[in-house]
């Protein structure tokens, strides 16, 4: 089991050691980290920073994914204060005060957390103060004596008023005045020293908190919220090829699906192979039977997933078959795109795919301004056209409809015309 802790301007790497040694520390997260992670059940997954301006944030569905997959999922701070409050009904697990503000509606906006800071390379260096530590630095000021609390208050108020990146000590110093001059100077040291850094407290606790026992959760809830197999493969296999280009595996497959004419007959031998290990001791002919109810003749509903020769020269039994293959994503959780890719990586021809792909996005690039992509569903009746109009061939391909094939041949449509 091993701790992967997610922060950067909150807590630095040799502060995680020090409270947890062992925890593996990754950047603050942002969306599709997690789900590039390997994970296994027993594990924990601490989340204190996150972005959200320059980066996606992470996503609800990605934390209940983790949840489902047995991962004990920690909240605190920041990013991970604000998720754990909204998460906590799933399982999540909040810590700290932070927490505990947004869950009884002390503060409810996102800005309550943020800051602006620097790059990864020199520590994340803080340029502005975050809101929770002016409203915590102002309470403990209060009651310990240091900061007059009619003044805190307005400090407080203040600070607010501000866009969370001006929430600088000299712009402060100059909205509130001379007056206020000790107060913030005060407030500044103590939240510099850690004694008044509430984010930093409540990221600490988060750290003692790994290993103690977290509440009941739901797996099968957590993993019908949107996120599957095929989300996880795509980030996990996501790598930048060229400055501001992406690439994951699923898009060398779909290059794959729709320009390799031997594609199909993959597709259909795969997905034959993974029916045959469902039948069992069965039969593929017996679960055919059970799942479709084969009869003497193909229903006229379900023809329509047959070409024209399919149905004049094809056994009865094997028609079924096909049908099941091409309705397999209408009817089958099971997702059939590993297997398939496993096959394709063996083919020999991956890195014309892949050339494939960057290609699209070349001419997508030059066309910018000049070229405007259809909707995905008038996309997918276009390159229809490459396989002869046929319908059926979307199915043979593991399409489900014009508007599933459009959304991922509009990545080619510039290619296409350039081809033309």
């Amino acid at each position: 089991m091993r701790t992967v802790v997610y922060t950067g301007p909150t807590l630095a790497p040799d502060q995680v050691a020090e409270a947890l040694p062992g925890a593996a520390v990754r950047p603050p997260v942002a969306r599709g980290d997690v789900l590039g992670e390997r994970w296994s059940p027993g594990d924990t997954a601490v989340i204190i920073d996150g972005y959200y301006r320059e980066r996606l944030s992470v996503g609800h569905k990605e934390l209940l994914w983790l949840l489902g997959e047995g991962v004990t999922v920690i909240g605190a701070a920041s990013m991970g204060a604000l998720r754990a409050a909204e998460l906590s009904p799933y399982g999540m697990r909040g810590v700290g005060d932070v927490f505990d503000f947004y869950v009884s509606g002390a503060i409810d906006g996102d800005d309550e957390v943020a800051i602006v800071h620097g790059p990864a390379e020199v520590g994340y260096p803080a340029s502005t103060v975050a809101m929770v530590n002016i409203r915590y630095g102002c309470r403990e000021g209060a009651r310990s004596g240091h900061i007059p609390a009619e003044l805190g208050m307005r400090i407080v108020r203040t600070a607010k008023d501000r866009p969370f990146s001006h929430r600088t000590w000299p712009d402060l110093a100059q909205a509130l005045g001379a007056d206020a001059l000790p107060a913030l100077r005060t407030l500044e040291r103590m939240i510099a020293s850690g004694e008044w850094d509430r984010k930093r407290l409540d990221a600490l606790a988060a750290l003692r908190a790994v290993g103690e026992s977290p509440p009941e959760t739901t797996t099968e809830a957590h993993r019908s919220m949107g996120t599957g197999p095929a989300q996880v493969l795509r980030w996990r296999s996501r790598r930048e090829y060229a400055p501001g280009r992406w690439m994951s595996d699923l898009d060398v497959l779909d290059a794959a699906r729709l320009y390799w004419t031997g594609y199909p007959e993959l597709h259909e031998r795969v997905l034959t192979e993974l029916l045959t290990e469902f039948a069992g001791e069965r039969g593929l002919a017996a679960y055919l039977d059970a799942g479709l109810g084969v009869e003497e003749a193909v229903p006229p509903a379900l023809t329509g997933w047959l070409t024209a020769a399919e149905r004049a020269g094809l056994p009865v039994a094997e028609q079924y078959k096909r049908v099941m293959l091409r309705v397999w994503p209408l009817w089958k959780s099971f997702d059939w795109r590993p297997a398939v890719l496993a096959e394709l990586r063996e083919s020999g021809r991956w890195e014309e795919w892949t050339d494939l792909v960057a290609q699209a996005d070349e001419a997508a690039e030059q066309a910018i301004g000049r070229l405007v992509v259809p909707p995905p569903a008038y996309c997918g009746k276009l390159f229809l056209r490459h396989w002869g109009g046929d319908p059926v061939e979307m199915a043979r391909r593991g399409f489900t409809g014009f508007a599933d094939l459009g959304r991922t041949v509009r990545r080619y449509f510039a290619l296409d015309v350039r081809r033309r």
